[in-house]
C-alpha cells in the first residue's frame, strides 16, 4: 500500500508541532513509529536540527534516530543511509532547498526513499524539506524556479505563508511562476498530508491552494482540492 506524504510550512519539532506530529507518525501505521530525521538541508546547524527532531519525536512516544546525510556521496552509499530505509518516517528539516536538492536527486538515497514510501511508509519535510519534494521550486531570494524532486507531481510549496497576503501572493504567481502548477502556501507548524488524491490540513495554521488565477483558503480538518 502507498505511504503517505507531509508537507510541512515551517517551524518544526516546535511547541505547536504535537498533535500534527502524532498525526503523522500515526498514519505509518506503526506504534512506536521508528523516525529517521535527516538535515541535509540545515547547512548552518545540522548537528542541532538532528537532536531537536530526534529529541521532539522522543517526546511524543516515537523511536527516533539522526542521518547525518550532509554530502552526495553519503547519499550514493547505502551503507550510509541503511538506517533510513527501515523508517516508517523520513523527515527532512528546514534550511536551503537548494543544498537538499544538489544532494539527494538522482541519488541512491532518493530511490530508497520511493521505495519506502512505496512501501507504506511516509515522507516528510519541513519549510525546505516540503519545497524539494514539489515538482517545482523557486530558489530562496530569486524569482528562478527550477525543477525539484517531483514526489508530488505538478505542485509547488511556498513555506512560512501565514504572514503573506493572498492576493498579492497570487498575483505574483501568475506574473512570474511557471505556468500549470497547483502552489500550496502553507503556514508554519501546519501540514498538507496524504496522497495526490487525498489529501488534508493538520497543524495549527491554515493552508492557501493557488490554481491559475483562483486561491482558496483550507484550516485545518478540511479536505483539499483533489485532482492536482
Amino acid at each position: 500500500m502507498p505511504g503517505q506524504i507531509a508537507l510541512v510550512g515551517g517551524d518544526e519539532f516546535r511547541l505547536g508541532c504535537e498533535d500534527m506530529d502524532r498525526e503523522i507518525m500515526r498514519v505509518s501505521g506503526q506504534d512506536p513509529a521508528k523516525i529517521v530525521v535527516v538535515p541535509t538541508a540545515a547547512v548552518t546547524g545540522p548537528a542541532k536540527a538532528a537532536n531537536d527532531g530526534t529529541t521532539h519525536f522522543e517526546a511524543l512516544g516515537g523511536s527516533s534516530e539522526q542521518l547525518m546525510l550532509l554530502e552526495r556521496s553519503q547519499a550514493q552509499d547505502p551503507l550510509f543511509f541503511a538506517s533510513a530505509t527501515l523508517a516508517d518516517v523520513v523527515y527532512f528539516t528546514g534550511g536551503s532547498p537548494e543544498h537538499l536538492l544538489e544532494t539527494v536527486i538522482g541519488s541512491a538515497f532518493f530511490s530508497a526513499l520511493m521505495e519506502i514510501l512505496d512501501s507504506g511508509g511516509v515522507l516528510a519535510g519541513s519549510s525546505a524539506g516540503a519545497m524539494a519534494m514539489g515538482s517545482m521550486m523557486r530558489r530562496p531570494g530569486a524569482s528562478e524556479w527550477v525543477e525539484a524532486l517531483g514526489v508530488v507531481a505538478d505542485v509547488a510549496v511556498l513555506p512560512h505563508h501565514e504572514k503573506r497576503d493572498q492576493a498579492e501572493i497570487s498575483q505574483e504567481l501568475q506574473r512570474s511562476a511557471p505556468t500549470g502548477l497547483t502552489f500550496l502556501g502553507i503556514d508554519a507548524r501546519t501540514c498538507v498530508l496524504g496522497t495526490p488524491d487525498n489529501w488534508r490540513v493538520i497543524g495549527s495554521g491554515r493552508v492557501t491552494v493557488y490554481q491559475g488565477s483562483d486561491w482558496q483558503i483550507f484550516n485545518s480538518g478540511d479536505r483539499l482540492l483533489t485532482g492536482f
